[in-house]
């Protein structure tokens, strides 16, 4: 398969605060729902309101209590008691867009959701620069069209467009947006970042020499 598309990989964090005291007051003018209620709100709230085509959003680890710490490596400890209002929660993960306007929408969403705290809360959301998207463009196209010419002469199966939402965040988003580009082009594998991931070694000859027959085309092109 092909790649024309490769949606992007953003990370985000929630903390959410709130007043501790005894749970018998949990919900009362004056304490509030209390930190981890909160970001049940905030997450519940995603789950609801953000899906559209192409996006997904993920929730990896969440620390919550009296108190509660969570690393950026994803190391998280927390303690309290059944009977006292938690006072800090933290949440991490990640979400997926094949377009930066889809990017841009979904996070100016999801602040929004954040802001609107539950009584005697608070919560913030801050985001990493991740993986920006690739998406799909006639440019990119093209470019599987040149290699599909290849494949025809190398009498090779024909590489059809794989779906975006097939493959993870790529390298080759940083430039996509000033440069038609094209991903695929390495070895056969299986299993891929799992125990038993496997490397067809064999495959690499072939990707080689059809890689290698794509780029002398194009750079006999005129440039643009």
């Amino acid at each position: 398969m092909g790649s024309i598309a490769r949606r992007s990989a953003i990370d985000w964090r929630i903390t959410a605060t709130g007043k501790t005291g005894h749970s018998s007051g949990i919900f009362a003018p004056g304490m509030g729902d209390g930190a981890i209620n909160e970001l049940a709100r905030i997450l519940a709230a995603f789950r609801k309101e953000l899906p559209e085509p192409n996006l997904t959003f993920n929730t990896g680890v969440i620390a919550g209590g009296a108190q509660a710490t969570l690393t950026e490596s994803g190391d998280a400890t927390a303690a309290g008691k059944t009977n006292i209002i938690p006072q800090t929660a933290i949440a991490i993960g990640d979400f997926r867009t094949l377009s930066p306007e889809q990017t841009a929408r979904v996070r100016a969403r999801m602040e929004a959701i954040v802001a609107a705290h539950a009584l005697e809360t608070d919560a913030k959301i801050t985001f990493g620069e991740g993986y920006p998207a690739m998406a799909p463009t006639e440019g990119n196209r093209a470019l599987l069209a040149a290699l599909n010419g290849v494949n025809r002469d190398l009498g090779l199966p024909e590489m059809p467009a794989l779906d975006p939402l097939k493959r993870g965040a790529g390298d080759v988003s940083f430039v996509a947006a000033d440069v038609d580009s094209l991903a695929g082009l390495g070895p056969y594998s299986t299993g891929d970042h799992a125990p038993g991931e496997t490397v067809d070694l064999a495959s690499i000859r072939r990707q080689a020499k059809r890689a290698a027959i794509l780029m002398s085309r194009l750079s006999a092109q005129p440039r643009r």
